[in-house]
């Protein structure tokens, strides 16, 4: 050992780490607009938009860019990737340029710019739609999309009623989806006048406003969406009847837009999973947020030397964020472990460590069951009550 006369300091870099929650209520989306500012919104390549009253005076008037923005920022001043794609001479060109490719050379085009958000802007997208373009082929490319991301998408139920809309619902079964019906009206100032306002881009605001002031726990359903002074199909809603429009589209996992005594909302908060356990928007999008966070927040502990000391600070680590989004009420319970039986002699020799964790995400209360009774007995204190 070197002879030393003075002061040796040593960091020491072991310990639980701090996890810091990803950001959830980033948009994605994808919109046409031939006149738009092509230096702001170059076509298909990704354009960040932290100023959404500028981005609109540069979006143009035609397609769905400068529509869709303006009903994004009728709910909230969110952080929007955009994807401006061109219009075709017919749908399917219109829907193929939207869905987009990857090139030989590499570059992607379409939804798939969205994968190259973080690589190209350092963001990730996590609130997905393409309003106003939705077909199936669109709608399912995007929910695979989403997948990858980590993300959720809200697209239109497509059909001319109810009935059709539930029948359209049938194609899909992505825990990454809903799907709404019908769509709103707004007033344009452009125009002058009242058009149609997409409801998967209303969602979308929406939805970013949610994730900020409470949280991706609370569901899209029964808030107040602003901006809107229409629908675009009659829609019977009926708080204490199933038999409704409204309540049929539910029973469906098609969640309705109507209106209240209190403004118009989208009511419902189902995603179009096949897998019961992720019914609930809120269910997908928590575990969304747990799974991104836990994952990228690893990276510290890779390629360290496999001790005891790293596996409990890891089972730390991750305890320490779990512990952090039951406070915040987003969790009902959560736990990490090691599960022994999972860490062999053979695994742990091979550099493989498995830590295993659950938790409960709180669902939304659908169903309030309330029990009225009449009664006389309250008659007998009938005298004393006179008294008194």
């Amino acid at each position: 050992m070197p002879f030393v006369h003075g002061i040796t300091l040593t960091e020491i870099t072991e310990g639980a780490r701090t996890l810091t929650a990803v950001s959830t209520a980033i948009i994605g989306l994808v919109a046409t607009a031939a006149d738009a500012d092509a230096a702001v919104f170059p076509l298909d390549r990704p354009a960040l938009i932290t100023n959404v009253e500028t981005a609109i005076g540069a979006a143009g008037v035609d397609g769905t860019l400068a529509t869709s923005l303006r009903a994004i920022a009728d709910q909230t001043r969110p952080i929007i990737f955009v994807v401006r794609v061109e219009e075709g001479d017919t749908d399917a060109e219109t829907a193929a340029n939207v869905i987009g490719s990857t090139g030989a050379d590499g570059i992607k085009t379409g939804m798939q710019a969205l994968l190259a958000a973080q690589s190209q802007l350092g963001v990730t997208p996590k609130i997905l739609g393409t309003p106003g373009l939705e077909t199936q082929a669109v709608t399912t490319a995007l929910a695979v999309v989403a997948k990858r991301l980590r993300g959720f998408v809200y697209a239109r139920a497509l059909g001319a009623n109810s009935a059709a809309s539930v029948t359209y619902r049938a194609n899909f079964g992505q825990r990454e989806l809903m799907l709404l019906t019908p769509d709103f009206l707004a007033f344009d100032q452009a125009a002058a006048e009242t058009v149609t306002s997409y409801a998967a881009a209303r969602a979308m605001g929406l939805r970013a406003r949610l994730d900020t002031e409470y949280g991706p726990h609370k569901t899209l359903s029964n808030m107040n969406v602003a901006g809107a002074t229409g629908l675009t199909q009659d829609i019977h809603w009926d708080i204490e009847d199933q038999a409704t429009e409204a309540g049929i589209l539910n029973a469906a996992q098609v969640t309705a837009l109507i209106r209240t005594d209190a403004g118009f909302r989208f009511w419902g908060n189902r995603t179009c999973s096949a897998d019961e356990q992720f019914t609930f928007e809120s269910t997908v999008r928590v575990a969304q947020l747990v799974s991104d966070t836990i994952v990228k927040g690893m990276l510290w502990a890779l390629d360290k030397p496999l001790t005891p000391a790293l596996a409990k600070d890891i089972v730390e680590t991750i305890n320490g964020f779990l512990r952090q989004l039951v406070a915040a009420e987003i969790l009902l319970g959560a736990n990490a472990w090691l599960d022994e039986s999972q860490n062999t002699v053979d695994q742990l020799r091979a550099g493989k460590l498995a830590i295993d964790y659950d938790f409960t995400v709180p669902s939304p209360l659908e169903h309030l069951g309330l029990r009225q009774r009449v009664t006389d007995r309250y008659y007998a204190d009938f005298a004393s009550l006179v008294a008194a």
